[in-house]
């Protein structure tokens, strides 16, 4: 295949809850993209979303388009510091120019416990479904415009895959799940080193903490993030997350 443009059926809340596409992973072989093949694709989808009774579209673009709805900005929390910087995907914190060795400085700036911080953090199971797709749906109400996930939706979307998506829950004493975390792997090939072949990067997906701080839970996320592998961890300014971007960055 040489184009692909994916969309996949949810319904979403903006002031009423409607059956929306998500638009997605629109990729086209760099040979090609003189052809003007992404409107034809974009056309092509509109008329299939059509022939199913579907009128509306959620997407996201890194340039700036028509009417967006919102706008968010990435942070970057490096996990491997030292391949980030041997790579060239960041450097030096200024913080850090002062010392004879800026390495090991940086090293001890983004050093990470070793074990979650949080009692009874663990792997979200299948069991776990139905108390996660209630607690993510009434946490989403709050906002202006969210996805509402069935439990089929969070089966496929949330159940951990190895390098696909990661989840958590946070298992009180009486059983229940009360918190939960996730993030989702996009790894990206590193090009003119000899040294490394892939960049593997955290996206944190959706994050809900109600008996304790989102900051303590996503600190613990970077903790998970770095004990599977991960070079860094990035997040939107969006949802709850600035209450915990500044101070995990």
């Amino acid at each position: 295949a040489f184009s692909v443009l994916c969309s996949l059926p949810l319904f979403f809340h903006s002031g009423r809850c409607k059956e929306m596409v998500e638009i997605n992973f629109l990729c086209v072989h760099k040979k090609l993209r003189d052809k003007r093949l992404a409107p034809k694709l974009i056309k092509e989808i509109t008329r299939r979303v059509h022939v199913h009774n579907i009128w509306q579209a959620v997407y996201t673009a890194g340039i700036v388009l028509p009417k967006p709805v919102a706008r968010c900005q990435y942070y970057h929390r490096s996990l491997n510091p030292r391949k980030l910087i041997e790579v060239g995907f960041s450097r030096y914190p200024p913080a850090v120019s002062k010392y004879r060795d800026p390495m090991k400085a940086t090293l001890l700036m983004y050093k990470l416990r070793k074990s979650p911080a949080l009692d009874g953090i663990r792997p979200m199971e299948p069991r776990d479904i139905p108390a996660v797709t209630s607690l993510l749906n009434e946490y989403l109400c709050k906002f202006n415009l969210h996805a509402i996930f069935s439990e089929e939706d969070i089966s496929h979307w949330m159940t951990t895959r190895e390098d696909v998506v990661y989840s958590f829950v946070k298992e009180e004493e009486d059983g229940s799940i009360l918190n939960f975390g996730s993030f989702y792997s996009l790894p990206s090939t590193i090009i003119k080193s000899t040294k490394y072949n892939i960049l593997r990067a955290a996206y944190s997906f959706y994050n809900v903490a109600t008996t304790v701080p989102l900051v303590e839970l996503m600190s613990d996320m970077l903790v998970m993030g770095k004990s599977l592998g991960f070079d860094v961890f990035n997040a939107l300014h969006l949802m709850d997350n600035a209450s915990f971007l500044e101070e995990l960055k």
